[in-house]
């Protein structure tokens, strides 16, 4: 009597309970290796792309390969065909028509391509006790402790006065050579390590140590300066005045690699938030067919620093795309994306067991339980944020269900925690439906962050069925 008194329980808590099951039990096995093999090729974007001009590059590149061709505003487009549309390089859309044009909206999939860094200022080089030095501001929410004694990477362009472009990349080839920032020695650091964390390492401190050789001359100062400066103007043909026309950022130089003994996770750096812009690009360019409403993929810049600028969310470059295509269909731009939905692909914090005073259980997302859903972000109150609608909710919860797809909800923290934003307001400001759906991430924002495999590739499926869904 009382097993069958425990089977109906049972029955009872399977029916009303939300599973909570690890994700792995769910899955069989070949859904595991598709995971696996997912991840093999994002493990690759992720080496190429540290930058958001390496980004888009890289992205041309697929789409390319894939059938897209560069936007022609002067050009009518059929439905199936698939265009391309670059904002100053550091910004891409990528589109297929539907059937029906924008007449009744249009899906939308956007996710970040910057992430966390160290920027070099206007005037950088400097020598100091015989060392050359980059001079840096750092880039997006960090920990600048995390960025001292770490080898890093120069990545980026500089413009000369004639225009004339150059491409920079030193560090990632095992034959060039690297940087860091140093820190203080243990044995002379007791004031230092009286301060809180915040204040250990200072933003003027995180200096970049690039050289020590002197150019060879028995007269003059700043010998060092000077010969950093003969090495750069022999291989990029600058001079010092140049940085100030230039984009050069400093990221970890190592590579993704695969973690733990299972090798169920990736570390890298900037898996926020390539980790969903990357699932968000595959799922638009492994489109089969064409679809019912058209489909965009949106890679935007800026989005760790509040989404400003020309090449972030929070300008018109998106407005002005949607109008060029509503215009084509006889629309007008605030009606198609009034009727619009989106997913804005963003990761949230995964629960941390080490630190967890930090998170609510009930509301967190958790590694291997799939995409996590992410009603509303902001802080406190539910301050700068979008707060998706019930009924918008219930339309992503029944498609992630019918396709068999691993999904899960989630909070960044406890309330009174801290708190963050995502690109999802500026969408929603637009009178878009909209909501967060990505990967959970342990150590955001570390120079070195980890997700799962199976999450990576569920938030690909989540996209392609949404881009596919009526």
């Amino acid at each position: 009597m009382l097993k069958e008194g425990n089977n109906k329980v049972d029955e009872m808590k399977e029916k009303l309970f939300i599973n909570r099951k690890n994700g792995v039990l769910k899955l069989d096995e070949r859904q595991i290796e598709k995971a696996d093999e997912f991840c093999e090729d994002y493990k690759k974007f992720l080496n190429n792309v540290k930058t958001e001009r390496e980004a888009v590059s890289y992205v041309i590149e697929l789409a390319t390969q894939a059938g897209f061709e560069e936007f022609d505003i002067n050009k009518k487009y059929n439905p199936g065909a698939k265009i391309y549309y670059v904002n100053r390089d550091k910004s891409i859309i990528t589109a297929i028509i539907g059937r029906k044009g924008t007449k009744e909206g249009i899906k939308i999939a956007v996710a970040h391509i910057d992430s966390p860094r160290l920027d070099l200022k206007p005037n950088p080089l400097y020598e100091k006790s015989e060392l050359a030095l980059l001079k840096t501001h750092y880039y997006g929410g960090i920990k600048k402790y995390q960025w001292t004694t770490i080898p890093l990477s120069l990545h980026g362009v500089i413009v000369k006065k004639d225009g004339t472009l150059i491409k920079v990349c030193i560090g990632e080839d095992e034959s060039d050579p690297v940087f860091c920032v140093t820190d203080l020695l243990p044995h002379l650091a007791k004031e230092q390590m009286a301060k809180t964390m915040q204040k250990g390492i200072e933003g003027e401190k995180l200096n970049v140590l690039v050289g020590s050789r002197p150019f060879k001359s028995d007269e003059g100062s700043e010998l060092v300066k000077l010969n950093i400066m003969k090495i750069l103007n022999e291989k990029y043909g600058i001079v010092e005045s140049d940085f100030i026309s230039a984009e050069l950022e400093l990221v970890p130089s190592f590579p993704a690699r695969d973690l733990g003994l299972d090798r169920s996770m990736i570390g890298s750096y900037g898996h926020d938030d390539r980790v969903c812009a990357y699932p968000a690009l595959k799922a638009m360019l492994d489109f089969e067919g064409v679809p019912e409403n058209t489909i965009l993929t949106i890679l935007a810049d800026k989005e760790e620093t509040g989404s400003d600028g020309n090449t972030g969310m929070n300008s018109s470059f998106f407005r002005y795309f949607i109008a060029d295509l509503a215009n084509m269909d006889g629309e007008h731009y605030r009606h198609v994306l009034s009727k619009s939905k989106c997913l804005s692909a963003d990761v949230n914090a995964a629960f941390d067991p080490t630190y967890s005073e930090q998170y609510e259980d009930n509301n967190s997302c958790y590694i291997n339980q799939g995409a996590v859903i992410t009603k509303y972000t902001g802080s406190g109150g539910k301050y700068s944020t979008s707060d998706a609608c019930a009924e918008f909710m219930a339309y992503i919860r029944n498609y992630l269900e019918e396709e068999g797809i691993l999904w899960q909800t989630g909070e960044l923290g406890k309330v009174d925690a801290g708190g963050g934003g995502t690109i999802a307001r500026y969408m929603a400001n637009l009178n878009v439906d909209v909501v967060d759906l990505g990967v959970p991430v342990l150590s955001m924002h570390a120079p070195f962050e980890i997700v799962s495999k199976i999450d990576v590739y569920m938030t690909y499926r989540a996209v392609k069925s949404f881009f596919k869904i009526k």
